[in-house]
């Protein structure tokens, strides 16, 4: 099996399974609870914080756990633009931003906040100048990625932090970091930053846990109501088999943070040189500013025809964002490439697991699907 869609999701590392397990089967307590069950669970969770929070590059008080980096996101959108609820400013995002984003940007929008999506310019990035047109007096919030689940493009958040804060200084930033969690690393303070979220399965931990930033001193109105875990920004016991796996991926992730990014820097190489010498009329998408996400196109090839090729090889990439199951790319709209394009590409997405062996799996079975498919 060559797995080439990391992007969607990252298998589990052993590790992460295995502090999972040792908090199913030995730290079972419910860290709320007074007795030393409780308590030796009270500390697991608060040892587990310590090690996202690192990885987040914020205070443990600054860091929250949730379920996904949906349910971050929309914490962090929705708290926001209602804080003030009654002063229905603006709302800046993006036109290529992850549907956790956009959909919950357009509910807003339908209950009266005034929402501007930016478009990018041909490489994939929001410039400076782009948000600074948009920025108006009354803007609460700005949501953007850092990076691209699709293209991989990083986008320019320090500047655009500092633009908003001089700008709007009562504005909020919010940043998607779910891409960029073990790829980049996360400065939010450097950035200006009020919020970001990320989330544990797109680096080896299990589904179902994530994490948000909240900036010391920022209190949001919470989405859910209950006991007052998390401080009540997210209340529910906590699912603490996941949060200790969560802590020890981003651990192991972290500790090996260079030479990852060294290695998967190699592999996208040698797929590109791969592509250029064995695919001459593939094309490249977007800037692809992290070698972790690499997307191209072959025109005459429908992507969710050759998707089916590739898995009869047991090659498994995408055609873009897992959660939009093949409707046509968003993003690549956005960019404005032709249609022949967009229906065309695929995404191939790296883990530090990957190999060149993947590499050459995938450029052989593509090549298999060309014969099938161009006439």
């Amino acid at each position: 099996m060559h797995y080439l869609d990391n992007a969607a999701t990252t298998a589990v590392l052993p590790e992460a399974a295995e502090a999972a397990m040792h908090a199913m089967r030995t730290c079972f307590g419910n860290p709320s609870s007074l007795h030393k069950m409780g308590i030796d669970a009270s500390h697991l969770l608060e040892n587990s914080r310590k090690a996202v929070a690192s990885a987040l590059g914020c205070l443990p008080e600054e860091t929250y756990f949730t379920s996904c980096g949906t349910e971050s996101t929309n914490i962090s959108l929705r708290g926001a633009a209602h804080l003030n609820r009654h002063q229905k400013g603006r709302i800046i995002t993006t036109e290529i931003e992850h549907a956790a984003t956009l959909n919950t940007c357009k509910q807003l929008a339908a209950e009266g906040f005034d929402v501007v999506f930016l478009a990018p310019n041909e490489t994939g990035h929001i410039t400076p100048d782009a948000l600074e047109n948009a920025l108006t007096e009354d803007t609460v919030l700005l949501s953007c990625q850092l990076v691209n689940n699709e293209i991989g493009t990083v986008q320019p958040v320090a500047e655009l932090g500092a633009l908003l804060k001089a700008k709007a200084p009562r504005a909020l930033f919010h940043i998607d970091a779910v891409q960029g969690l073990a790829r980049v690393k996360l400065t939010p303070k450097k950035w200006n930053c009020d919020l970001m979220s990320v989330s544990g399965h797109k680096i080896g931990a299990p589904k179902g846990i994530g994490a948000l930033y909240v900036k010391k001193g920022l209190r949001l109105p919470p989405l859910m109501f209950g006991g007052g875990q998390e401080k009540g920004m997210r209340p529910g016991t906590e699912p603490l088999p996941n949060i200790a796996a969560f802590a020890k991926a981003c651990e192991i992730r972290m500790v090996h943070f260079d030479e990852d990014f060294q290695h998967v820097q190699s592999l996208a190489a040698y797929l590109r040189e791969q592509v250029a010498a064995q695919l001459p009329d593939a094309a490249f998408n977007g800037a692809g500013d992290i070698p972790h996400v690499v997307n191209l196109s072959l025109p005459g090839c429908k992507s969710e025809v050759m998707l089916r090729v590739l898995e009869s090889d047991e090659v498994y990439v995408s055609s873009g964002s897992a959660c939009s199951k093949g409707k046509q790319s968003g993003v690549l709209k956005a960019l404005g490439l032709p249609k022949t394009r967009t229906d065309s590409a695929l995404r191939v997405s790296f883990c530090p697991s990957n190999t060149t062996q993947d590499v050459d799996a995938f450029i052989a079975a593509v090549q298999k699907g060309r014969k099938m498919l161009v006439r």
